[in-house]
């Protein structure tokens, strides 16, 4: 951007909105000039040795390169793996757990699952505390909140003595009924706090206070096994934003789609863990709001891995129980499937002479072969040069320049092992990748009930474009849609985001209009809670409150999610909440017992403080062909073609061409099979449409 141009801007008082968010390979910047709408977006390769620095290198590149001034940085909102690396890795703190005398195996008993049920050779990962880790603490709450023996707390203090002699870093308490009544985690954690003031302490009830001792005592766990690596790492943010001169009061991007304040998420961790992969798919849904499409699956691939995520009526889909690492998070979170196929997902030839695919990845350092870093294994990102599909322009805005030679060695030496040629090696990996995505995408659509082919795909990351037309022609899809922007689609979630905190409470309860008062005061209370962490928040306008319950046929073991009406808690209308769940169980289950008595076990609410109301400006279409930059040679899969590339900046709303063709731009490349017909819509999505 010319410098005059930004010298202009700040004399009229332009201020900035900034999202960020770091993948395994990238850290993606984009960037809104709130006074012009115009967008500045940037990729900036991950530093993992200092995380965060790569931070400061992006903010100088867009103010040297794009004229941001960060002074006038009015919303900054971050996305960061530190959280979810540091419990796949297995770096975070050692802890102590502070449970129930007689309940000491809660965490490993679990729910007696394995994994894989049919596999042989399945086994459950280890905790994230050791057994030796793990103390009785003699005391008791009855399952109506009444208590039976009060803690020991001279059992208390000589656990404590042991935890600190062990090396624990922090403490995890988990009692029994702690969700109904947590005043005896309580006076456990103000005895520890006493005791042991240089550890950490957190109580599972505070937490997350929900029904179920194992997913309770998991998931406070996950919250203190990443809190010292991610409170350090918020703690370094602040203090490098504050060098840098932004004012802006840094925001995090959360596992349920919403922000909360960096000082929240020092303490409140666990709600952060899927951060990037949740704020992909907001950025998603909203564009396609935007674009008007109804039904969308998502693609989002990086450097690692893949995300799979289903909006439906403009709208991301939530649910619990989605796995970090090897652990299930039981929090709210965004719906997303991943399997550990990416851009840099090596591929290798295994002992009995078999292709794989992953889930091993070069990552950043050293990266796939072609980058030139280092790398010498062959990648899927490799494999795209060897056919033609890369290497045609710089990658992610100029900083990584392809190295067709050293992709040919790299996949040459797999192909070697194989006896096959190098370009059909190459296209293999291909298509194992996309083999692998179709089985995981597959399960998602079988689980949500859907018909992939009434969905539009939407290919986003740095290695979304790349192979996403051609997972949308195996699942039988007719259009993909890609966003001007792919890469930092991540990154634009966190500037559209809203705040959003999510509430729960635990009330058993029968479903009757006797009932309704007692589940309304509990929503009542929830409100002003959610009203409360809003305006600690900064937000002081209108709340949106959402409600729902868990709700359960009386004898079955678990339950499902209903979303309430308001109206119907104000006008004791039991019945319409009845005919919501018979509903709700119908779509999901295919069936409902009309006679069926229901019971009522969690109140949840979402409290909601809308985002900043952006728009990006549109351009009528103008139907004229698009003239490619050049032709190059790919191979397709059989043999290779002359195919057309376009450079993305020169696509304007109304361009037409047909595939197969490459269109290459500043944060992707978009690879466009053989049958298709492709076209930018007014919003500069390039839209690809598969021939009936």
């Amino acid at each position: 951007m010319d410098g005059a141009i930004a010298a202009d801007e700040a004399r009229n008082g332009a201020d900035w909105k900034l999202g960020v968010d770091i993948g395994g390979t990238f850290i993606d910047f984009c960037a809104l000039e709130s006074r012009s709408g115009r967008v500045a977006s940037l990729k900036v390769l991950t530093t993992p040795e200092d995380p965060g620095a790569e931070l400061m290198t992006g903010l100088a590149l867009l103010a040297e390169r794009e004229g941001f001034d960060p002074g006038r940085t009015t919303r900054f909102v971050h996305g960061t793996t530190v959280g979810i690396n540091t419990i796949i890795q297995r770096k975070g703190a050692k802890l102590a757990l502070f449970t129930n005398a007689g309940f000491e195996d809660v965490i490993e008993l679990a729910r007696l699952r394995m994994p894989d049920m049919y596999s042989l050779f399945c086994s459950r990962p280890d905790p994230l505390i050791s057994r030796d880790m793990v103390f009785g603490i003699p005391a008791r709450m009855r399952a109506d909140g009444s208590e039976t023996h009060a803690p020991d707390m001279a059992a208390v203090e000589r656990a404590v003595a042991t935890a600190k002699a062990n090396g624990a870093q922090g403490i995890i308490v988990s009692f029994l009924h702690a969700w109904r009544n947590a005043a005896q985690e309580a006076s456990v954690k103000a005895a520890i706090s006493r005791l042991a003031p240089g550890l950490f302490v957190f109580a599972s009830a505070e937490v997350w206070p929900v029904i179920r001792e194992y997913e309770r005592s998991s998931t406070a766990i996950l919250n203190g096994y990443v809190h010292p690596r991610v409170s350090s790492y918020l703690t370094a943010l602040e203090a490098r934003l504050k060098d840098r001169g932004v004012p802006a009061r840094p925001m995090l991007t959360k596992s349920n789609g919403g922000v909360m304040n960096a000082a929240e998420g020092k303490r409140a961790c666990v709600n952060m863990l899927l951060s990037g992969t949740a704020s992909g798919v907001i950025g998603a849904s909203w564009l396609a709001r935007q674009a008007g499409e109804d039904k969308i699956l998502t693609l989002d691939i990086g450097g690692t891995s893949a995300d799979f995520a289903l909006i439906i009526g403009g709208e991301a889909q939530f649910g619990t129980g989605e796995l970090i690492g090897e652990f299930p998070l039981h929090i709210p979170s965004v719906s997303v499937s991943s399997i550990g196929v990416g851009g840099g997902s090596i591929a290798s030839v295994d002992a009995q002479g078999v292709l794989r695919v992953g889930p091993e990845s070069a990552g950043s350092m050293p990266g796939p072969a072609c980058y030139g870093r280092g790398g010498e294994r062959a990648t899927v990102t490799d494999a795209m040069v060897v056919c033609g599909w890369l290497g045609h322009s710089d990658m992610a805005y100029g900083q990584l320049r392809i190295d067709t030679g050293l992709a040919h060695r790299a996949v040459g030496e797999l192909a070697a092992r194989l006896g096959r040629p190098v370009k059909q090696t190459a296209q293999a990996i291909l298509d194992i990748a996309v083999s692998e995505m179709f089985v995981e995408v597959e399960k998602l659509a079988s689980r949500a009930g859907v018909d992939l082919r009434d969905f539009t795909l939407m290919p986003f990351g740095g290695g979304g474009p790349m192979l996403g037309a051609f997972l949308a022609r195996e699942l039988g899809m007719k259009r993909v849609m890609a966003p001007r922007r792919p890469g930092v689609v991540s990154a634009l979630g966190g500037l559209v985001a809203d705040l959003r905190g999510d509430f729960i409470r635990t009330i058993f309860s029968p479903l009757s209009a006797a009932s309704l008062p007692a589940i309304r005061e509990a929503f009542e209370a929830l409100a002003q809670e959610g009203r409360d962490w809003l305006a600690a928040q900064g937000h002081d306008a209108v709340a949106q409150l959402n409600l729902s319950c868990d709700m359960r046929y009386l004898g079955q073991s678990y339950e499902i999610e209903v979303v309430l009406s308001p109206e119907w808690l104000a006008d004791g209308d039991a019945d319409a909440i009845e005919k919501a769940f018979h509903r709700t169980h119908e779509q999901l289950y295919d069936f409902h017992d009309r006679d069926g008595a229901i019971e009522l076990v969690n109140v949840r609410l979402s409290a909601i403080g809308a985002g900043p109301a952006l728009s990006f400006p549109r351009t009528e279409e103008i139907d004229a062909p698009a003239n490619p930059a050049r032709r190059l040679p790919v191979y397709t899969g059989r043999s290779v073609q002359t195919v057309d590339l376009h450079d993305r900046q020169t696509l304007v709303p109304g361009s037409t061409f047909h595939g197969p063709a490459v269109v290459v731009q500043e944060d992707t490349t978009f690879a466009i099979p053989a049958g298709t017909q492709a076209r930018v819509d007014r919003h500069l999505n390039l839209l690809v449409t598969f021939a009936e």
